[in-house]
């Protein structure tokens, strides 16, 4: 019996890589002699980096980097052995860094994730894979770009604070000394967010709250990254605003399409073929995903949605585990998903679980393959 474990981290508690381990305990104590692949998985977001680290040979990089308040923090990305590299923008300037009472979407910058491409490149990576989430910013990229060389000038010929909301005094672009090298690489955003950078579904209306900012923050900053995507196309002569994933990472999307002429993809998607989860999957008898929380946003393109859909091309039956199963949960049954499992046995607080995550994980693994193998055991008679 070959099972394969792909599941995404539990945020605030577990990595992607140390929940496939939690399963794979559970499996064994019920199933000594099955066969079992771990491909920890992500979707762009928080845990990217990690998971790809998990379930590749690829060798972790660390350097420091300002996060998105300006101050200096240690920032991990993975270095893959055919000169690419997965750099999550998270690590540098994600909302997990910054205490609730310091967030400022207004003047919280994605510096720090220019400065983790420019090491990438500085390693020889042809291609960058920039996972899309998480993040404490809303800068339209604008960070990022200044780390890479792109000069932000005001109508007096002065440098540009960092921030979203200074972008509503830039008056000026100077590509003068970005980096060269980026004319030469290939960039794909990873995310599991298609959103505009402007309008009621843009990154400030629909991810600014998240953040901190109150409606008439909102109201600016999107007015401010308006403009910024105007002075772009008047630059570039081309608009990329509405392009898919523009929206992602408090507009980070925009900038890597309209100056790293990026593509983009459902962030599941990437990871799963960096780590190799289709050829994983061939073969298997059963597999197993997961997340913190379940409900009806995971069929926009959250990891267990693209595993099952992997799953299905190649007729394998998906379960889930969670932490929490949600409204609407019972949707993913009409998409690819077979059963989901919460990880509670019985009433607890979120703390409690997300401290004891890994051996509830462990317990609910081995029930679900105790019921499986039952199954089996029926079917098998059933049929003699």
């Amino acid at each position: 019996m070959k099972i394969v474990i792909a599941p995404d981290s539990f945020k605030e508690s577990l990595s992607a890589p140390d929940v496939a381990l939690a399963i794979e305990r559970g499996i064994k104590r019920a199933a000594p002699h099955a066969t079992v692949v771990r491909v920890p998985m992500a979707d762009g977001g928080e845990g990217t980096v990690e998971a790809i680290l998990g379930a590749t040979t690829s060798e972790r990089r660390i350097n420091t980097v300002l996060d998105a308040l300006g101050r200096p923090i240690e920032a991990s990305w993975a270095r893959l052995p055919e000169e690419s590299a997965v750099i999550e923008m998270a690590c540098a300037a994600g909302l997990e860094h910054i205490p609730a009472a310091e967030r400022d979407p207004l003047r919280a910058t994605s510096y720090g994730v220019g400065q983790l491409i420019s090491h990438a490149l500085d390693s020889g990576a042809q291609h960058i894979v920039l996972g899309l989430g998480g993040s404490a910013t809303n800068d339209a990229g604008a960070g990022m770009l200044e780390a890479l060389g792109l000069r932000f000038l005001d109508a007096q010929g002065n440098p540009l604070a960092r921030g979203g909301l200074a972008l509503a005094q830039l008056a000026k672009l100077d590509a003068s000394a970005l980096d060269p090298r980026l004319a030469d690489i290939r960039v794909t955003i990873a995310s599991d967010v298609n959103n505009p950078l402007c309008g009621p579904k843009g990154a400030s209306a629909i991810f600014g709250p998240q953040k901190g900012a109150t409606p008439a923050q909102v109201q600016a900053l999107d007015a401010a990254l308006a403009h910024f995507a105007t002075l772009c196309t008047q630059t570039l002569g081309r608009d990329m605003r509405d392009a898919p994933g523009s929206g992602a990472a408090g507009g980070l999307g925009f900038a890597a399409h309209a100056w790293l002429r990026s593509t983009f993809k459902p962030g599941a998607e990437v990871v799963a073929q960096i780590g190799g989860l289709a050829h994983a999957i061939e073969g298997a008898d059963l597999v197993i995903t997961g997340e913190g929380r379940m409900d009806a946003q995971t069929l926009l393109g959250k990891t267990p949605m693209g595993v099952a859909q992997i799953a299905k091309r190649a007729g394998v039956p998906v379960i889930a585990i969670a932490g929490s199963l949600g409204d609407g949960y019972q949707a993913l049954y009409e998409a690819g998903i077979h059963a989901a499992f919460s990880l509670a046995s019985g009433p607890c607080t979120l703390a409690d679980a997300c401290l004891n995550a890994s051996a509830l994980l462990e317990d609910r693994a081995q029930d679900i393959i105790r019921v499986w193998l039952a199954s089996r055991l029926s079917a098998n008679a059933s049929s003699k």
